[in-house]
């Protein structure tokens, strides 16, 4: 079966089964309702009490109220993935699968809320006025540069973790199948000539996860559609208004040495990180061919990678990754953000920062070293639970360590508590679907 009737399946059931359920998750009770008079104490007149505690200490509404455990999946629908601008309403089946996908392997409460807050400004300030409400907020399908802007003043502006998964979540995987992929290859990052192929949310985040790691930026060759981004470029002022992230970008990395575009950019190259558009032909193999020995191609657009596997490998790639489940090393955000998020609630973390995300990555690679890396295992994949709960205590502990937890805990009671309530979220479902109180799906 063709790749294109295979996803063409997927959209057909996706589409059925969007009218069978009405949704994709829904409130249920948490605590006992015994008789009608238990309202007495869950809702008027009990509930003064907990609200006059919170009210004069606002901080223990993470420890009397389900805050500490619920989010917001926040979209303006501008960027959907392999979709463009579908407006809020087109976006909110994205926000609930996302919401599905917290709750089972994070074992988080997520809201799907998509807004028409397109304006940065009124965006911000939609993020400031439900921040009561939230312990975090995940940022999802933002248009480009919009959401670099929204993200770095979100971050300064909020006492709550915010995260942009288009580009943190990305980036995270991304740099965990980079560690992976290089150790199997045997190369070091502070020692390779890397291209960005793509300047987007995803491979600017990435970008400064390199410098977290430790990569010679000087060896570092970020390309957009017109090319690799330099000091000397033709548009290099007007990117500096525009686009501050592109330009310092090309400050800093002054192209990597190089001036041109893809066929310039990777001759020589050890790895070829593409965040750009599907192809497939977007990335050619004489390109790849002319990489250095031992390459390492990660072509992430979907739902058609820039360049099929098979092709990058015939051209002479060690390891190619994608982020398509029916192909060996899988880049899925999903990988990330259920856990990460885990890790910031159970400490009640105030922010969430590059040095966090890059400490669940390494968390990931260890997980894959452990379970034995080869070239088409360089990343955990999505069906070893056991990712999770590794990963949130790297992200409480690295909070913790950042002076940004609200709440401190040891190693053994983090990955404890988030093994639990990771393993009850899906135990829940499994129950619900054998009560038949989630319905089967149908023929």
């Amino acid at each position: 079966m063709s790749e294109k009737k295979k996803t063409d399946i997927f959209y057909k059931l996706a589409a059925k089964y969007a009218e069978f359920y009405k949704g994709k998750v829904e409130v249920v009770p948490k605590v006992p309702i015994r008789k009608l008079l238990d309202f007495a104490i869950w809702y008027t007149p009990g509930v003064a009490e907990p609200s006059r505690i919170i009210a004069k200490d606002p901080e223990l509404s993470f420890e009397m109220s389900g805050r500490w455990n619920t989010i917001a999946v926040v979209s303006d629908g501008t960027r959907v993935l392999g979709l463009g601008n579908i407006g809020p309403e087109g976006a909110y089946p994205v926000m609930e699968g996302k919401a599905l996908i917290f709750r089972y392997l994070g074992g988080v409460d997520a809201v799907p809320l998509t807004v028409r807050a397109r304006d940065p400004e009124k965006m911000l300030e939609l993020l400031e006025l439900i921040e009561p409400a939230f312990g975090g907020i995940n940022l999802e399908d933002i248009e480009s540069p919009k959401c670099f802007y929204v993200l770095e003043e979100a971050r300064k502006r909020l006492q709550i973790p915010v995260w942009h998964d288009d580009q943190q979540g990305t980036a995270t995987v991304t740099m965990a199948g980079l560690l992976g992929a290089l150790d199997v290859v045997g190369k070091k990052l502070s020692e390779i000539r890397i291209v960005l192929f793509g300047a987007g949310a995803a491979n600017i985040a990435f970008y400064r996860l390199l410098k977290i790691g430790g990569a010679d930026l000087k060896k570092v060759s970020v390309l957009d559609s017109k090319g690799v981004l330099h000091p000397g470029r033709p548009d290099i002022e007007k990117l500096k208004e525009t686009n501050p992230w592109k330009y310092n970008i090309a400050v800093e990395t002054e192209g990597g040495g190089v001036v041109g575009g893809p066929e310039e950019a990777f001759k020589g190259a050890d790895v070829v990180i593409a965040a750009s558009k599907p192809g497939p032909g977007t990335i050619k193999k004489e390109w790849v061919a002319s990489m250095a020995d031992n390459a390492i191609v990660f072509a992430e657009a979907n739902p058609v990678p820039e360049i099929w596997p098979w092709e990058a490998k015939e051209a002479g790639a060690k390891i190619v990754a994608t982020g398509r489940s029916d192909f060996p090393n899988q880049v899925n955000n999903s990988l990330a953000f259920p856990a990460i998020f885990r890790g910031v609630l159970d400490v009640r973390a105030r922010t969430v920062t590059d040095d966090m995300a890059y400490a669940a990555a390494e968390e990931m690679y260890r997980f894959a070293k452990e379970k034995g890396l080869s070239e088409d295992y360089i990343i955990p994949r999505m069906d070893e639970w056991e990712v999770f709960p590794r990963v949130a205590v790297a992200t409480a502990l690295k909070a913790i360590e950042m002076g940004v937890a609200r709440r401190k805990a040891s190693r053994d009671e983090l990955y404890q508590h988030a093994t639990e309530i990771i393993k009850r979220s899906q135990d829940m479902t499994k129950k619900l679907m054998e009560l038949g109180f989630i319905k089967p799906l149908p023929e």
